[in-house]
């Protein structure tokens, strides 16, 4: 017996990258796995590799910052598998500049993308595991679940040209104790990861400029200049970057029944990188 079979859990973001990773990672260990993301392409390869691993997947494409999309979200996990037991808000992108080029469009995208939607997925989610722990709890049964809200170590530490990005980050840590503390009678754990320097298009490296990358109807400049993960790396005690894979495991740790006694935590998984 895998130490989620049965378990039901919803990932953003999980077309490409850490989102996909987290997404396999969980199927692989029974989960049926609602999946999000605003290219269906890639979404549609995701739910591939969920049933080639040998699991089931619920698709809901779309952007998480639409009105309404959290409800159909949650939804969707009731509607197709009957339960909700795991949710991890990892859809995000970093848009940068320093703050006397940053727009008002700039900074309200990183409070969309990272605070308002992971707000209105766990409020979408707030009756329905209210509804489900009342009937356990009614029946002696003791059931925990989960939330794993994805930060980044820039939320803790600033980084340069992510005034946006940082700010939109650091408020999921106020989001992960609150709602700990109001889900915990419940029994839902609500912790979150803070990210050091993993290797995805968001930290890959150009030469003469950034590269384009689509948002929805947005065009964004994403990457690295030439040199900068030689120079980072050299600053992580375990001398590597980390893979989409060494992030999924981070999240799986907040995942599983080991961790049904921590809760309001933030953990870092940056290989030892403290900026």
């Amino acid at each position: 017996m895998t130490k989620l079979q049965g378990r039901v859990a919803l990932v953003t973001g999980a077309g490409r990258g850490i989102g996909r990773e987290i997404a396999l990672k969980l199927a692989g260990d029974g989960a049926r796995v609602v999946i999000n993301d605003i290219d269906r392409e890639v979404l549609e390869e995701t739910a591939a590799l969920v049933k080639k691993a040998g699991s089931q997947a619920a698709i809901v494409d779309g952007d998480v910052t639409a009105k309404g999309f959290a409800e159909t979200f949650v939804g969707t996990a009731m509607e197709k598998f009957n339960g909700l037991d795991i949710i991890v808000n990892n859809a995000g992108y970093s848009w940068d500049t320093v703050i006397q080029k940053a727009t008002d469009e700039q900074f309200d995208a990183m409070l969309d993308i990272h605070v308002r939607a992971p707000f209105r997925i766990l409020r979408a989610a707030a009756d329905p595991i209210r509804d489900m722990a009342k009937k356990e709890q009614a029946a002696g049964k003791t059931h925990n679940r989960k939330v794993v809200n994805i930060a980044s170590i820039a939320a803790l530490f600033g980084n340069a040209g992510q005034v946006g990005y940082a700010s939109g980050k650091s408020a999921l840590f106020g989001m992960t104790k609150t709602l700990a503390k109001e889900w915990g009678r419940y029994q839902v754990n609500v912790n979150c990861v803070a990210f050091g320097l993993i290797q995805t298009r968001m930290t890959e490296e150009f030469t003469d400029k950034p590269f384009d990358h689509s948002i929805g109807e947005k065009s964004v400049k994403m990457g690295v200049p030439a040199g900068f993960q030689d120079t980072l790396t050299k600053m992580i005690p375990l001398g590597r970057a980390g893979t989409p894979q060494d992030a999924a495991n981070a999240v799986y740790l907040f995942c599983i029944p080991e961790s049904d006694y921590i809760s309001g935590e933030v953990l870092l998984a940056s290989g030892g990188l403290v900026l």
